[in-house]
């Protein structure tokens, strides 16, 4: 369902509309009434933050329409906040064709093409792309819809925790990571999601429904935020998540905690795209797919487990090993058959795929290689045992790379020059980067060919 805002344009149809400046927008109907009493505490509460104020509009309809096919229980709650627009590439006219924001309770509906959801409230043209605004969402929701448990959703674009310069979007001083609003120019920094659950509380888990989410980057700014991070190392295909399993898995076993609605959130993404229809887009996109659930309070113990073997590793200094290691991690789809052809430009890559490639080709007689040896297993055993509560993957890359090669979380590891896109050098402004330092590896890793 969604892509990265690269994948987005390549994959789905882009038919240019007017200029953002001159989009009219309209006031949709007033606030509905709820159509059944609140329940007074429920187990779980769903709580979707739909940026579609971009060029993905229709897919954030047709997601609200696949919440519809499961709707709210006195069990389990769905709201969203919903935003669409006019104007912009991939326009939709469907349901009304309004624009601007609005919340609703999601109720049981089998019409597919139209939102039967009461709107409980119409927030005029909001900015989706304020964290302010998802805090207002998440303690608006948490207020209605009382429950045991909360899962709070982002539904948008992702770059991870990169912060790209865009010339045509307005906030350009900050990590941009999610949540772009392409009417006001702004998105959600990465330095900023964990302001979001500071403001409006910590919820149980947490989902990114966007893409290259599942770094150690930006993970890190949420690990106060939420006791379970799920997300993706690499682009979130078109069909999204498995909603339509995952919800009736939550609504079946509702009493279940974050740990194991994470696993079902990950079993139900993976039952999905082994269907042969999926399988197929896989194929044709030359994409594989991941996604993974992970432990938010193991995440101080990754930074300094990582900090710990990278900095054996520069002692150690085994360039042949970086080098074989660097050419062959598994790195995830930023740039394009075109500007990165054998996929080694691209920064973005599995950590524990690294490591382990570090150590396969690293030279035993070398100083220091046993202490490093050590600490690569114990980095990538963490990860595995610790950290991960699940990481499911489906397919190859399209340079036949499997995806069995992800391990749940993902990390900023140069590659070979070159420009795949412009950004902001805010990398030192990060969580993870305090905790670690894993800048000072990623400077090493550059000078190395």
């Amino acid at each position: 369902m969604l892509l990265s805002l690269i994948s987005s344009l390549l994959l789905a149809s882009a038919n240019a509309g007017p200029a953002m400046d001159s989009l009219s927008l309209q006031a949709g109907p007033k606030a509905a009434s709820v159509p059944e009493p609140h329940a007074p505490q429920r187990e779980w509460t769903v709580m979707v933050y739909m940026n579609g104020k971009s060029n993905i509009e229709p897919f954030a309809l047709s997601d609200m329409n696949r919440f519809e096919t499961v709707g709210s229980s006195d069990k389990v709650a769905i709201v969203t906040e919903l935003g669409r627009s006019k104007g912009l590439d991939n326009d939709t006219t469907a349901d009304g064709d309004w624009a601007g924001v609005r919340r609703y309770l999601v109720v049981k509906d089998q019409d597919k093409d139209h939102i039967a959801s009461p709107v409980l409230a119409d927030l005029g043209n909001a900015d989706m792309g304020d964290w302010h605004e998802a805090a207002a969402f998440l303690k608006w929701a948490r207020a209605e819809y009382p429950a045991k448990k909360y899962l709070f959703v982002i539904w948008d674009h992702g770059w991870g925790w990169l912060d790209p310069v865009k010339p045509s979007w307005k906030n350009e001083t900050a990590s941009k990571s999610i949540s772009h609003d392409f009417v006001s120019g702004h998105y959600i920094a990465t330095t900023d999601m964990g302001k979001i659950f500071a403001e409006a509380g910590k919820v149980d888990m947490y989902a990114s429904m966007a893409c290259f989410m599942q770094m150690a980057e930006v993970a890190y700014e949420l690990k106060d935020g939420a006791d379970i991070i799920v997300g993706s190392e690499e682009v979130i295909q078109l069909a999204g998540l498995n909603w339509e399993d995952f919800l009736p898995a939550l609504e079946k076993d509702p009493e279940a905690g974050p740990e194991k609605a994470g696993s079902y959130m990950v079993d139900t993404f993976h039952e999905m795209y082994t269907r042969p229809e999926y399988v197929q887009q896989l194929e044709q996109t030359k994409y594989g797919t991941q996604l993974s659930a992970v432990r938010a309070a193991k995440l101080p113990l990754l930074a300094k487990k990582t900090k710990a073997w990278y900095e054996l590793a520069i002692k150690a200094d085994d360039r042949a090993a970086m080098s074989k290691a660097k050419a062959e991690v598994l790195r995830f789809e930023i740039g394009d058959e075109t500007t990165d052809p054998d996929k080694r430009i691209s920064f973005y890559g599995d950590l524990s795929n690294f490591v382990e490639l570090a150590g396969h080709y690293a030279d035993a007689s070398r100083p220091g290689a046993k202490e490093l040896a050590a600490a690569g297993e114990d980095l990538e055993k963490f990860i595995a045992g610790d950290l991960t509560i699940k990481s499911a993957w489906v397919g190859r890359d399209r340079t036949g790379k499997e995806y069995s090669n992800t391990h749940g979380i993902s990390i900023d590891i140069p590659g070979k020059p070159g420009n795949l896109i412009e950004y902001y050098p805010t990398y030192s402004k990060l969580a993870f980067e305090k905790a670690s330092g894993w800048d000072t590896f990623v400077k090493y890793l550059g000078s190395i060919d």
